[in-house]
């Protein structure tokens, strides 16, 4: 058996690439390369099927945040509550505004934001909820809109693993303000480059992230409106470069139709690695009740973590931990002041999870290697035999 990957395009790609180069052709012949029509579509259709009414494209998850934020009108001496179990890109965006990040701990059951601890983060500075839906299921948003309708604050969904993620029938991204959507290639919808979104049923917040994704300027909705507004170099207030690219926007108008299979496929294997693996003293993913888990990521549990990863490397099956390092603890953020054991449940979690390969296109041969080499690692590594 050849070297698993954790994660690999290819497959997929040469099952669509027929249709994917169509797209991008379709795109150069087409004379409009910047906020063309592929864009606009992109952002209509991405939305609906959301259950929203307006996206805006961005150039990546990350901007996708922090326009968000800015939409928001978040900036310096301001507050975001989130947390530390995430990407270093949340808490960049967030510090990218000038505001703060404040964390809470997480659920050990799920490794989302323990929505029990967020009523007491709230301060006089707090300006927005920043929940993360992390590895494909979505946070209790019950909880979390309540908390903030009784403080007054804003929520924006960070949905970057979350597509095709529900809460009791309600995808993620439509239980708040704003959503934050990422389309990097590893995603559940990936694009073959950087690209994000932003979603919202609020017209004037869409309508001031167009502005802020294009200078500050004001109306561009399409190629030829774009090059008018870049010769009169017009902005209404300060803003960015941050366009989605008609390219990608393109590749992802091919993949749309698909993403009800992707998230099938993913829940499948889900599916099947916790029958093969119910009988180890591995921890599992636990779905809470109300949940569709779009199994962006398949987290498992170990106190042993880094003698499977190892296990499994020697066995050529490549595993991944996200993530080993919680962002409070990097010297990137000492400044914020959360030293070792003031977030004891995320930090206990960084030294314990990791993930399994999950992608639509991992065939089931694979599936099974892969889980029959998790028995043999944990064999060993209860008896203290072997490389593990």
């Amino acid at each position: 058996m050849k070297h698993i990957d954790f994660w690999d395009y290819r497959a997929e790609y040469e099952a669509e690439r027929d249709e994917i180069l169509a797209a991008v052709d379709t795109v150069f012949r087409s004379g409009r390369l910047i906020l063309g029509a592929h864009v606009a579509r992109l952002e209509t259709e991405f939305a609906r099927y959301c259950g929203l009414d307006f996206g805006v494209g961005v150039n990546s998850g990350t901007d996708a945040i922090f326009l968000a934020l800015k939409a928001l009108g978040v900036g310096p001496g301001d507050e975001v509550v989130t947390v530390s179990n995430t990407a270093v890109p949340t808490v960049s965006a967030i510090r990218a505004t000038g505001a703060a990040p404040r964390f809470v701990d997480i659920d050990p059951s799920n490794y989302l934001m323990d929505v029990s601890k967020l009523d007491a983060a709230i301060t006089t500075a707090t300006k927005c909820i920043l929940p993360v839906h992390l590895f494909g299921q979505s946070v209790r948003m019950e909880e979390v809109r309540r908390v903030a309708s009784a403080h007054g604050v804003q929520v924006l969904e960070d949905c970057a693993q979350s597509q095709g993620g529900t809460r009791n029938g309600i995808m993620t991204g439509a239980m708040s303000d704003l959503a934050a959507f990422s389309f990097y290639p590893t995603k559940v919808l990936g694009a073959y480059g950087d690209a994000g979104m932003v979603c919202t049923n609020d017209e004037e917040l869409a309508r001031r992230l167009r502005r802020l994704r294009m200078y500050g300027m004001e109306g561009a909705r399409s190629y030829s409106e774009d090059y008018e507004l870049l010769s009169s170099y017009y902005a209404y207030e300060d803003g960015y470069n941050s366009r989605l690219d008609e390219v990608q926007a393109a590749i992802l108008l091919a993949k749309l139709p698909r993403i009800a299979h992707y998230v099938q496929a993913r829940q499948q294997i889900a599916s099947f690695y916790d029958e093969q693996l119910a009988d180890t003293d591995v921890t599992l993913p636990q779905v809470d009740a109300g949940n569709s888990h779009a199994y962006y990521l398949y987290v498992c549990r170990h106190p042993r973590r880094d003698a499977i990863i190892a296990g499994m490397a020697a066995r050529g099956v490549s595993l991944k931990v996200d993530y080993p390092w919680p962002v409070h603890l990097m010297p990137a953020y000492s400044n914020l002041g959360y030293g070792p054991g003031s977030l004891p449940e995320t930090e206990l979690a960084a030294s314990e999870i990791f993930s399994l390969p999950i992608y639509p296109t991992l065939d089931p041969t694979a599936l099974q290697v892969i889980c029959d080499t998790v028995h043999q690692v944990l064999d060993e590594i209860s008896t203290g035999s072997g490389s593990a």
